[in-house]
This record gives structure tokens, sequence and C-alpha cells, in this order.
């Protein structure tokens, strides 16, 4: 069978977007509001494909008894207004949707992120009228691995999944797109949190947004 090209679907956070900063910067926020000393930040970057829920799990590590539902509440409200100050597309990626705009293809973005703040994260990047539709946390019953939100993306601008491209950084995005019967692509310049994205049994891995710029010029369907 031969994969044409009928639309790509990208995650957010770590595909798209450096949005550590951001995120990271909000724990340490959260942590001060709860009158707690500072903590060493750094690392938590590789977790941000995690959510809001993994950064305050690294990042409150020695507060078991802090009600987690809590700090989440306070973290998203916070972050809503905070989500642009460091953040910035990774390098290379304006090339990656500009070849692919310029062959028609529709996009979407495919996040667990939640949809509110991942609308607002392309607003504040100037790509909301790049994207067809945003399928995002809550958009549909179970999040990613699993494969219904990219199907739901699929459904949404019209196209068959398996003409279609998943990329992301994290394994859960190639699970999903290898479940729906997409193409999968690993982008390997994001939050791999120290695992490797050769063992995710994606299609393809890049490196860098470059490779997968290359990839997109080159592309006339596989077999």
């Amino acid at each position: 069978m031969t994969r044409r090209l009928e639309a790509v679907l990208f995650d957010l956070d770590g595909t798209l977007v450096d949005s550590a900063p951001d995120l990271v910067a909000t724990v340490g926020w959260l942590r001060r509001l709860h009158g707690l000393d500072p903590i060493e930040l750094d690392g938590l970057g590789m977790l941000a494909s995690r959510g809001a829920l993994g950064l305050i799990e690294a990042g409150f590590a020695d507060r078991p008894e802090l009600d987690r539902a809590v700090l989440r509440e306070q973290f998203l409200e916070y972050y809503a207004d905070h989500l642009w100050e460091k953040s910035r597309p990774y390098d290379g990626i304006e090339a990656v949707l500009d070849a692919l705009h310029e062959r028609a293809v529709p996009l979407a973005v495919v996040t667990n992120k939640p949809t509110g703040l991942a609308m607002a994260l392309l607003e504040a990047a100037g790509w909301q009228a790049r994207f067809g539709c945003v399928v995002g946390g809550g958009c549909t019953p179970l999040a990613k691995p699993h494969p219904a939100p990219v199907l739901e993306a699929c459904r949404r601008l019209g196209v068959r999944a398996t003409e279609t491209w998943m990329v992301g950084d994290d394994r859960r995005d190639i699970e999903a797109g290898r479940r729906a019967g997409c193409l999968t692509l690993a982008a390997a310049w994001g939050y791999l949190a120290g695992d490797d994205p050769s063992s995710w049994d994606a299609h393809r891995v890049f490196s860098s947004p470059m490779g997968l710029h290359n990839f997109t010029l080159e592309y006339n369907g596989i077999h």
C-alpha cells in the first residue's frame, strides 16, 4: 500500500513549541505561593510532556501531603497568564509549516494539554490560522496514547488516518498514531526525559526540525 499525504497532526509541547521554560517557571511560582523552599528546576524541563500533574509530582516530591488537584488548578490558572513569556517555536518549525502550507496540506494539533491552553499557545505563536483543528485534553473520553484524539482530528479534517502523519516527541504520540494507522514521525528534539525514541517503533525518527523539513520536501508517498 502506498501512503500518500492527506494531513499532518502535531503534538504541541516539545514538538512545535519549546514551552518548558514557562511551565517550569510556573512550578517555581507555585512553590513560592505555598511558602516552600526553592528547588533546582533545571531538570524539570524534560518532563514538560507529562503535563501539569507530571511537573507537580516532580516539583512537589518533598510535599506529598499537598492536594494535587488544588495544585493543578493553581498551576493552570497562573500558567494561562504566563504561557508565552519565554516559550518559543523550535528553530526550523516555521519552515516545516511553510512547506506543508505550500503543498496545501491540512494541519492539526493533537495534544493532551487542555484545549483552551493549547489554543492560547497557538494564538500567542501567531499560528491560529495554520491549523484546521485542535484536539486537546478533554476533547475525547481517552487521551493519548489511546488513538481516539488522533482519529478525532482526522474526522474533523475529513482525512484518512492511513494517509496522515502523526508527529510527536513522546512515546504516547507514536503509540496513538500507530494505533490509529498513521505514519508516525518521532521528534527527537523534544522532551524525551531519558527515553530513547528509537525504541518507540516510529516509522521515522528526526533529530531536528530541519530533518523533518527535508523529509516533507522530498515525500512522494512510501510503500
